[in-house]
């Protein structure tokens, strides 16, 4: 470990890889760039510091360059134990000038020693991926809370959680979740997750999805996204759900649905994917065939219960990179991937730069607008606005090359009426 007087980074002697990753990365972000280019010209975020809890990947990076372009004062730190990519981190900290708290496989302690590290900062604005720089900040910084202006989510479980302590009166300012607009859900969730999930379990353990049996736990857009790439390549999806819409449409999307307690007998992989905890509890591991292979996409690693599957097993033996046999005192094996945690960012790289490019320049373009308003907002979980939603969707099909129409105003006309009928 080394430490730098602008972050605490594994080797900053990586930054020279990191550095082409990140461009790498770039070449699929053209969104973010347009972005990027606008703001270092108008530097709308000029004089605001910014602390920021995300995945330290190639694909933040380019995000914080861009809001360092607009002027930003930038801290990072990472959002998940497993998910830095080291030479990532490195590269931020030594070439790019933006302090980085992250090291991949850090522990607990340091996990949350790196999260204050990134509120030192005395941020004007949030960057969150899970809540749990917010959920520090409201309960041990809170002589920095009068500071913050606002932020903004990333994802479906720290947006779960913001909601409850807006609930309860906790929440001391306003945050719009990005997670919830169109140009983040139904690509980053359902496509990103979909792939990098896939993408993760075959990197652990080089598994034929084909005729496998895969227990999909939620059809949320992360269920669906895993659902429709593990049936392409053949496996056989089994979806269990709470949710009788969403169990209804998966139905109707032709997978069979069942209770975690019936497919636990059947699955030959297991995934989940619903931000609630214990979704395979000790029961369902107590009815799984031996060899059976489980995974996580979830943000946090409660989705499967480890300690009952460690308290189930007389032994465990680390099999290959990012897996673990558990041996259980019936004499069957269960074999768990990542640790529990998001096997997308344990095992593989996480989401493909093109998706990632909309949902960073939501976070990006939210900072601005919260930054722009002239009344502050009330301290809740807000939309993302439509125009920026809209504009992110234009902006990424004109890079795709892709035209589309638009409404005469007759049309325009039309739709504004009332008087035509049949």
């Amino acid at each position: 470990m080394v430490a730098q007087t602008k972050g605490d980074v594994k080797d900053i002697g990586l930054a020279s890889q990191g550095i082409l990753r990140i461009e790498w990365a770039a070449r699929e972000m053209q969104v973010l760039r347009l972005v990027r280019e606008r703001f270092a010209r108008e530097r709308p975020l000029e004089g605001l510091r910014l602390s920021a809890c995300l995945h330290v990947t190639t694909e933040t990076a380019n995000l914080a360059l861009a809001l360092r372009d607009g002027g930003a004062s930038v801290a990072l730190c990472a959002s998940n134990p497993l998910s830095t990519q080291d030479d990532v981190a490195a590269a931020l900290v030594s070439e790019y000038g933006i302090p980085t708290f992250a090291i991949h496989g850090e522990d607990h302690e340091t996990y949350y020693r790196h999260i204050h590290s990134a509120l030192d900062h005395g941020p004007h604005y949030t960057m969150d991926d899970g809540a749990d720089l917010v959920t520090v900040l409201h309960k041990e910084r809170r002589e920095l809370i009068g500071g913050v202006l606002g932020g903004t989510e990333e994802t479906t479980t720290g947006v779960i959680r913001l909601r409850s302590q807006a609930r309860e009166g906790m929440l001391e300012y306003p945050i719009v979740a990005v997670n919830e607009a169109d140009t983040k859900h139904l690509f980053d969730n359902r496509y990103g997750t979909g792939q990098s999930t896939v993408d993760g379990v075959t990197r652990a353990t080089n598994v034929l999805w084909a005729g496998k049996q895969v227990v999909v736990c939620g059809y949320g857009w992360c269920g669906r996204g895993i659902a429709m790439r593990v049936r392409g390549l053949g496996g056989h999806v089994i979806v269990t759900e709470v949710d009788p819409v969403r169990a209804l449409e998966a139905v109707m999307d032709g997978y069979r649905v069942a209770p975690v307690l019936e497919a636990a007998s059947d699955g030959d992989v297991f995934i989940t994917a619903t931000g609630d905890v214990k979704v395979i509890d000790e029961e369902a591991l107590a009815r799984m065939k031996d060899g059976a292979i489980l995974a996580n996409s979830g943000h946090f690693n409660v989705e499967i219960d480890i300690p009952a599957l460690e308290a189930m097993s007389e032994g465990k033996r680390h099999m290959r990179s990012s897996v673990e046999e558990y041996r259980l005192k019936d004499g069957r094996r269960l074999y768990l991937l990542g640790e529990g945690r998001l096997i997308n960012l344990a095992a593989a790289e996480g989401h493909p730069s093109s998706v990632m490019d909309m949902s960073f320049a939501n976070q990006a373009l939210c900072v601005e607008y919260l930054a722009g308003l002239q009344e502050r907002p009330t301290r809740d979980v807000h939309p993302v606005p439509v125009d920026i939603d809209r504009t992110i969707a234009a902006l990424k099909l004109n890079s795709l090359g892709v035209s589309i129409d638009s409404l005469t105003d007759e049309q325009l006309r039309y739709l504004e009426s009332w008087e035509e009928g049949t």
